[in-house]
């Protein structure tokens, strides 16, 4: 291991070493295989939802829709971010990665992941509004009232993810640098500190593990409210579209959330299940997100439909 001192960040460390997803040697190629495919679908599938957003004017004049545009921006980036040093684990290539370069992927995955976490709290809020208070919908939920969130969301995210970093690569570091994760993050990243990480540590319990289990109980507490209100509609087509719609977002909340809980609220522990269950909040949910919400959102269906045909939304409804 090469050592020099690095005096902003008060460490010896100038890289760590990623030994990735624990896996059967023999399933190596395999395991290759999968991780690429859901790479290359995962960014296809948000493209494709990107695209819908943008190209549909029936769709992108709507705050549901902008949300999952940004949805969608987001998971191609926190996939690029993660994936791809999984795939590089399974080839012959090093395992290598400057120090500066784990600190620039922790920073930003807490950014993206973060304001996911208050997106998907966004998009809970927005679907409330819609069902409980329909008449009042457009004055509380515009597309101006709407951008405002959004950028809200991306600014705590970034507060967050520096706060995190920081806290994280002000402590020493002058080895081991091996990383039994699959990528930098704050638990594995911890265990590699020649100090105290107590502060550290209740600080990822506070700031993310708190946090986030918050948003989950707002999101929950939002589709209490909803399921009460559609029980309502007296219509059975009525209650399906609305069903189907708050459906698909409450599964990707839970796949989100669930096991992002489970970590963070947890930080000062190891688990051989840890690297299984990040798997899903950075490597599922991305591509989940796409899937669910074009094959079980009617709008979506619709949409691509009209865009594959080239007509238009106001044809549609002559």
């Amino acid at each position: 291991m090469r050592k020099t001192r690095n005096i902003s960040f008060n460490t010896t460390v100038t890289e760590f070493i990623l030994l990735g997803l624990s896996h059967p040697p023999n399933l190596k190629s395999l395991l290759f295989l999968v991780f690429f495919i859901i790479y290359i679908l995962t960014q296809l599938g948000n493209m494709l939802i990107l695209f819908t957003v943008w190209a549909d004017p029936k769709l992108h004049a709507r705050p549901m829709y902008i949300l999952l545009g940004v949805l969608s921006f987001l998971d191609m980036w926190l996939s690029s971010v993660i994936v791809p040093l999984i795939i590089l684990n399974f080839t012959p290539a090093s395992k290598a990665i400057p120090f500066g370069g784990c600190v620039a992927q922790l920073y930003t995955f807490h950014f993206l992941g973060c304001t996911q976490c208050f997106l998907y709290t966004l998009m809970a809020y927005d679907r409330y509004l819609a069902i409980c208070q329909p008449l009042r919908y457009p004055v509380l939920m515009n597309g101006r009232l709407c951008t405002v969130l959004v950028a809200g969301a991306w600014v705590a995210g970034s507060i967050h993810g520096s706060i995190q970093a920081t806290l994280t690569f002000r402590l020493p570091y002058c080895g081991p640098n091996q990383v039994d994760y699959f990528f930098c993050d704050i638990p594995a990243v911890l265990r590699l500190a020649c100090a105290d990480t107590t502060i550290n540590e209740l600080v990822t319990f506070v700031d993310i593990g708190v946090v986030a289990a918050s948003c989950f109980m707002l999101i929950l507490l939002s589709y209490a409210n909803i399921v009460h209100a559609i029980l309502k509609i007296r219509t059975a087509d009525g209650r399906r579209r609305a069903f189907s719609t708050c459906g698909s977002h409450l599964t990707v909340v839970t796949v989100y959330y669930v096991p992002c809980i489970f970590t963070y609220l947890r930080a000062g522990s190891k688990s051989p299940l840890d690297g299984a269950v990040a798997v899903f909040y950075t490597v599922v949910t991305p591509l989940l997100n796409p899937l669910i919400y074009t094959l079980r959102n009617q709008d979506m269906k619709s949409a691509l439909k009209r865009i594959a045909t080239g007509r238009r939304a106001t044809d549609e409804n002559k």
